[in-house]
């Protein structure tokens, strides 16, 4: 039988996110602090999300919404990368992407804390976007996830396919 593995990914579903927008923009339409500014959200290509306002205040607090929808939906704000405001024409504009997967430096970067901790007989493998983590024993994989969870990488981690 084959050793006891599991798989580390950043992942977002797709549908929570367009759910969290939708709510973002049904608030913007309807809230009073947002009437006449002219505030709009809305997706601009496959990953990437675009906010515009007449003010920048307004704009700052229409992110600040989107986060929040985001927050609620189980989605972790690691993953919405937010730009600065710039200026374009008498509105004000900021584009966000939503990131997923695992850069290979991020990769080498969580291979290495596995390494660091001197699991027995536990190997982390980058394969593309994620990491498969296998080991002989499953207590030291649950040990990897709860030192993986434990330490910031700066992007949302995942663990799938434990077996």
């Amino acid at each position: 039988m084959a050793d006891p593995s599991f798989d580390v990914v950043s992942k977002v579903d797709r549908q929570e996110v367009d759910n969290a927008l939708n709510q973002a923009a049904k608030e913007l339409s309807q809230r009073f602090d947002f009437r006449g500014t002219g505030t709009s959200i809305a997706w601009s290509g496959e990953e990437a999300i675009t906010l515009e306002s007449e003010t920048e205040e307004r704009l700052k607090a229409a992110v600040a919404v989107f986060k929040e929808k985001l927050v609620k939906r189980n989605i972790s704000l690691k993953a919405f990368e937010v730009g600065e405001p710039a200026v374009s024409g008498k509105t004000y504009k900021v584009s966000g992407k939503i990131l997923q997967g695992i850069a290979s430096d991020k990769a080498k970067e969580i291979s290495k804390a596995i390494r660091d901790e001197k699991f027995k007989g536990v190997q982390a493998q980058i394969q593309g976007d994620q990491l498969r983590v296998s080991g002989k024993k499953k207590d030291d994989l649950q040990a990897v996830i709860a030192l993986l969870k434990g330490k910031d990488f700066g992007i949302a981690l995942q663990f799938t396919n434990y077996r």
